[in-house]
């Protein structure tokens, strides 16, 4: 699942690919930046906000101003880098969004990314500004992060997880281990959870799961398939602590705030899905 982990590896290797490389040739698939041209800049490198990568570019040859792409996987984005010579298979031309020749004779190509924008990295917040703490950023905050979270004690654990806006870069996987791992249900009010030991356990296993070999999205320790998340993706089977059955509530559709969500009836006392209210957060 593409989380803040998962664009994080996916910055580190693109810049092993990519920094100090040149673009030679750009072609950005999308309407509102058809005209831009990247010829020219160089390659800094990459950087990530939650779930949002940053690609920074140096100045142009016509512009002095070095400029960011921001892009968004969500679901289904996708970057691939072909040898010189060699394409996308042509089923795959019509989900392109980015093409970038690079001086190597490489082209770097971006399918089915999101929410494109180019902007001088001056002004980077204009598209990730709204964000909150990033556990995987230098300048994370966790007491900035806590104070948001706690701003609405009533809502629900993995509804205010969820939300961008309070901390960046945890998704549905890690929002439905961690309500596991605190022993509470994903529908219990965040006001009631102890906020600084969450954001710390959160903080620990997001920067391990992006930086750790063969640790990335394993939240029991155990990499054998089936056993690697506590509860998430494991309806109908048995819980790996205590037996009972995990169970899976679907989502409410159209609502950011009501994800599928697993949880372990026993390991998890407290409010169930019957709780949930759909409240579209705009």
């Amino acid at each position: 699942m593409p989380e803040g982990d998962s664009v994080y590896k996916l910055a580190r290797r693109l810049d092993r690919q990519l920094r100090g490389r040149t673009v030679v040739r750009s072609d950005l698939r999308v309407p509102r930046l058809a005209t831009r041209d990247l010829a020219g800049r160089t390659v800094l490198g990459h950087d990530t906000h939650g779930k949002h990568l940053l690609t920074r570019f140096g100045p142009g040859p016509r512009d002095d101003v070095p400029v960011s792409l921001h892009s968004h996987l969500r679901m289904d984005g996708e970057w691939s880098l072909t040898r010189r010579g060699k394409r996308l298979p042509s089923r795959l031309m019509s989900q392109v969004r980015l093409v970038l020749g690079l001086d190597t004779g490489e082209t770097l190509w971006g399918l089915r990314l999101h929410d494109l924008e180019l902007v001088a990295t001056a002004d980077e917040a204009q598209v990730v500004g709204h964000l909150g703490p990033d556990p995987l950023r230098a300048d994370w905050d966790a007491a900035e992060a806590a104070r948001r979270l706690r701003a609405d004690p009533g809502r629900p654990f993995v509804s205010a997880l969820l939300d961008q806006r309070l901390v960046a870069g945890l998704g549905n996987l890690w929002v439905n281990e961690l309500a596991f791992l605190t022993g509470v249900s994903p529908w219990t009010p965040i006001g009631d959870v102890d906020v600084d030991a969450l954001l710390a356990r959160a903080a620990t296993a997001l920067h391990h799961s992006a930086t750790v070999p063969g640790a990335y999205q394993v939240t029991t320790g155990l990499s054998r398939r089936g056993e690697d998340h506590w509860v998430a993706g494991r309806q109908r089977r048995p819980c790996l602590r205590c037996g009972t059955v995990v169970r899976m509530a679907d989502e409410i559709p159209n609502d950011p705030d009501h994800r599928r969500t697993w949880w372990c009836p026993t390991c998890q006392p407290g409010p169930g899905p019957e709780t949930r209210r759909s409240v579209r957060r705009v």
